[in-house]
């Protein structure tokens, strides 16, 4: 069990990591942009709420598959397929969990406004300067938030990281693909055990994101 933990925590860290790197720039891009493409890009961001798991695992399988346009790409870099290895459910995951961590994250940007960058600007801070001194710290709590959730949504997923990554032990196998394994093996007290741990890391995940948010506006005010 503890392996199993082991791999979900690394997988959700590692993912939650990417997503903050790839996802704070485009977040501030779909605040801040006025071109046209700006919705088509929100959208299909936004497609993971609403599209099934299942589906969105088929097409990252195929992808992913040695026929697969991405295994092509890779292979030319002299990169193994991702299908069914943990690299493979780090990039399902990033694609997975992207609109919950960039819908906070734009929404905290937004919320901000542009006066303060306007007035960085009139101090003479360059762009980036003030993106990092100014935009960032008033987003906090969007970053909080998108951190939170995109860690605990990667923790929960199913159906991407069954797809992608099968059960194989040491490499795929997290927590909630376990959870099937032990019901399908019978293996009741097991089961019971792990998803007690999924709700009680749910509970606190919603209570720690409520706590820290409100304290974080408290502490801006």
């Amino acid at each position: 069990m503890g392996d199993i933990l082991g791999l979900t925590v690394k997988l959700a860290t590692i993912s939650t990591l990417v997503l903050l790197v790839l996802g704070t720039p485009l977040a501030w891009w779909l605040a801040n942009s006025r071109h046209w493409v700006k919705e088509v890009v929100a959208t299909v961001v936004a497609l993971p709420l609403v599209l099934p798991p299942t589906v969105l695992g088929f097409y990252l399988l195929v992808a992913m598959s040695p026929e697969g346009v991405l295994s092509h790409v890779l292979g030319c870099l002299g990169v193994a397929p991702l299908a069914f290895s943990f690299s493979g459910l780090v990039v399902g995951s990033v694609i997975y969990s992207l609109p919950f961590v960039v819908n906070p994250i734009r929404n905290a940007f937004e919320a901000s406004g542009v006066r303060p960058m306007e007035v960085a600007s009139t101090l003479r801070a360059s762009p980036l300067d003030a993106f990092f001194t100014v935009a960032l710290p008033l987003a906090s709590p969007g970053l909080l938030t998108g951190a939170i959730l995109g860690f605990a949504h990667t923790v929960g997923e199913f159906g991407v990281v069954l797809m992608i990554g099968g059960s194989i032990p040491g490499e795929t196998k997290v927590l909630s693909i376990a959870i099937l394994d032990y019901v399908e093996t019978l293996q009741w007290g097991t089961a019971y055990r792990l998803s007690g741990v999924m709700l009680g890391f749910s509970f606190l995940v919603i209570l720690a994101m409520t706590v820290l948010e409100k304290r974080l506006r408290r502490h801006m005010r």
